[in-house]
């Protein structure tokens, strides 16, 4: 092979498959002398990629684990399952690698190849996770958009349905996508309104780039995440709630961890808690999760949502034998 880019390429994604390979067996397979195959090896360190000669009769070489992850070179296949499996890790959220999976994926898919990028969509599309009670999906293709303008620091144009069901188009400069649980967010600076706004990205249809690029606000926090989470409890009433439970507070305690609030132990099988502040319904959730009873002192507006979740909950078992 006398394409020394090309053959360097071949080499690399050789070398990339873990195992020691023997320098006659390179040099077979790209059809060039083992001197050849020396000077190619040194040419990929050069460029920063570590290649290890391994000691022994044959000898032969290996790429390593270096201070900086070197390009990729993956075959269809390859770069099919990983694109799919992103997808995956995106859909459901998971803790810790969800973001980074949709920029991961936004990268990938700039690259793919047509035929690939058919292949993968395909896929996608016959394939439904099978979750329990889970929010509304949203579709990758508009993370990947709304990851790239992120990235890119581009105007969107976007449609948008509130809480109260009603449609607007908006003009905004995308700054962070968050995912809390299964549900996505986009924080922006909402052009129309001259505001930082968070949007729900399943309510969220059409975005479309408008190839205008921006330079980067300054969010008025420090850090988005937190920005997003304080204007969520700014728009939901939270409550403090103060309640006697039937068991000992050791008990709870373990049952609520980090969630046990305040615990005083009244005697050997009773405490009071204060808890949190939090929203009616995920208070209620807590106490009615402890298993065991309670009384609640405070607030009367948790009293009063505990009455009709128990109506509730009794007439949906209704006469069940």
């Amino acid at each position: 092979m006398s394409d020394t880019p090309a053959r360097l390429l071949q080499l690399l994604s050789l070398l990339q498959t873990p195992r020691d390979w023997p320098g006659s067996e390179l040099a077979e397979r790209l059809q060039v002398s083992r001197r050849t195959i020396r000077r190619d090896v040194q040419r990929l360190r050069d460029l920063g990629y570590p290649v290890q000669a391994t000691m022994g009769a044959v000898g032969g070489y290996r790429l390593v684990a270096g201070t900086a992850m070197p390009p990729l070179l993956l075959d269809d296949e390859e770069a099919v399952a990983i694109a799919v499996g992103l997808r995956t890790a995106a859909s459901h959220a998971v803790a810790g690698i969800d973001e980074a999976s949709i920029r991961a994926l936004a990268k990938l898919e700039q690259v793919l190849p047509s035929r690939l990028r058919y292949r993968v969509r395909t896929l996608g599309a016959a394939t439904v996770p099978l979750t329990w009670d889970a929010p509304p999906t949203v579709d990758p293709e508009r993370l990947i958009v709304l990851a790239a303008a992120v990235a890119g620091g581009e105007r969107l144009r976007f449609a948008y349905r509130a809480t109260d069901g009603t449609h607007s188009r908006r003009l905004a400069e995308p700054y962070r996508l968050l995912a809390a649980g299964r549900r996505w967010y986009l924080l922006a600076y909402d052009n129309d309104r001259d505001d930082w706004r968070v949007f729900r990205v399943d309510r969220i249809q059409q975005p479309q780039p408008t190839g205008v690029r921006t330079a980067p606000r300054q969010l008025p926090a420090d850090d988005a995440a937190a920005y997003v989470t304080g204007k969520a409890f700014a728009l939901a009433p939270t409550y403090r709630a103060v309640a006697t439970l039937r068991a000992p507070a050791a008990d709870v305690a373990r049952r609520l961890g980090d969630y046990a609030g305040d615990l005083e132990p009244i005697d050997e099988h009773t405490c009071r808690l204060r808890s949190h502040t939090d929203t009616l319904e995920w208070l209620a959730l807590r106490l009615a999760m402890l298993g065991c009873e309670f009384q609640v002192q405070q607030p009367p507006e948790l009293a009063e949502y505990l009455r009709a979740l128990g109506g509730r909950v009794t007439r949906a078992a209704g006469d069940v034998p």
